[in-house]
């Protein structure tokens, strides 16, 4: 297992610096977005259609001594505007080539929401099964929407050998183990999930209960978590719409890793990922309203760094 970063955080820095700057924290791993919701500030896919620029980008990454864990664009290729799911769509489909080419096994998207119907304007996110309309319209989405694009897509994952891994998120059909381990069902085992843990408490879900849930359905993983403000939760519940910046206010905010969350808790989360098959990377992933990216990366490589299993597992001797 090893300690990596999703860039995002460093957009404003050329790719040079940012290989500077990590490893200098000690990591030699990256997660690049590629477009969709991430940008793409550090991998550009019109390498597709340029071996030149293909081969400077994988000798600068060779020269440093990085690898990528994975390529990242969630967005949302389910969208009723059909501009927005092309665009998703198209840019999801080149990562999966570009992965393929830079032998990267991974690349990180969203399941996608579709809205009520295909005259829709927005997504519509189902949360509740009455009044019985959200059922019929739950099921609309996935056997009309879902189910085609996925089964479509998985399979053109599967043939350039990369797998599709989903960050479950609210807001999208695929926020929780069940419906992860849903989609699964239906688009194949090249699909699996990014498994974020702060989404999983956002939700009251124990995240480290929900890694045997999930088992070898977890590709990719990121180190986030999340702060529970038990004063302000029985007011707002987790389905907490105010801004992320509205901190004082809020049920819950994302945290830099050991700030929701103290050291124990983490050692039993990597642990657990090792017991059950997952020996990967642990990719940074900054979204702390409370720190500047700057001190909330650096905080989170050190703490990692201290706990992060590296070495395989051997056989019990004193048995």
């Amino acid at each position: 297992m090893r300690v990596g970063c999703f860039t995002p955080l460093l957009s404003q820095f050329p790719l040079d610096k940012v290989l500077e700057k990590l490893k200098g924290l000690g990591i030699n791993t990256v997660e690049l977005g590629t477009g969709n919701y991430p940008g793409d500030p550090h991998c550009k896919l019109s390498m597709l259609d340029n071996e030149k620029e293909l081969k400077e980008f994988k000798k600068k990454l060779d020269d440093q001594g990085f690898s990528i864990s994975a390529l990242s664009c969630h967005g949302n290729a389910l969208h009723p505007d059909a501009a927005i799911a092309k665009k998703s769509r198209d840019i999801s489909r080149r990562t999966v080539e570009l992965a393929a080419k830079l032998s990267v096994p991974v690349v990180i998207d969203f399941s996608g929401c579709p809205g009520d119907s295909d005259n829709a304007k927005y997504p519509n996110w189902v949360t509740c099964p009455w009044p019985p309309d959200y059922l019929d319209l739950l099921d609309w989405q996935w056997e009309k929407k879902v189910t085609p694009y996925w089964t479509e897509h998985g399979k053109w994952a599967k043939d350039h050998g990369v797998k599709i891994a989903i960050e479950m998120h609210p807001g999208f059909v695929v926020y929780s183990p069940e419906t992860m381990l849903k989609l699964r069902s239906i688009a194949g085992d090249a699909v699996g999930c990014n498994y974020d843990p702060s989404h999983m408490f956002w939700q009251s879900i124990d995240p480290i209960k929900a890694i045997r849930i999930l088992g070898d359905s977890i590709f990719h993983v990121h180190a986030k978590d999340t702060q529970i403000y038990d004063f302000n939760l029985p007011k707002t519940g987790v389905l907490d719409t105010k801004k992320y910046t509205d901190e004082r206010n809020r049920g819950w905010i994302f945290r830099t890793v050991g700030y929701g969350h103290a050291y124990q808790w983490w050692t039993e989360f990597i642990s657990t990922l090792r017991m059950f098959g997952y020996d990967y990377v642990l990719s940074i992933e900054h979204e702390d309203s409370l720190m500047s990216p700057d001190e909330g990366l650096t905080k989170a490589s050190a703490f990692l760094n201290q706990i992060v299993i590296r070495q395989p597992a051997e056989a019990a001797w004193w048995v």
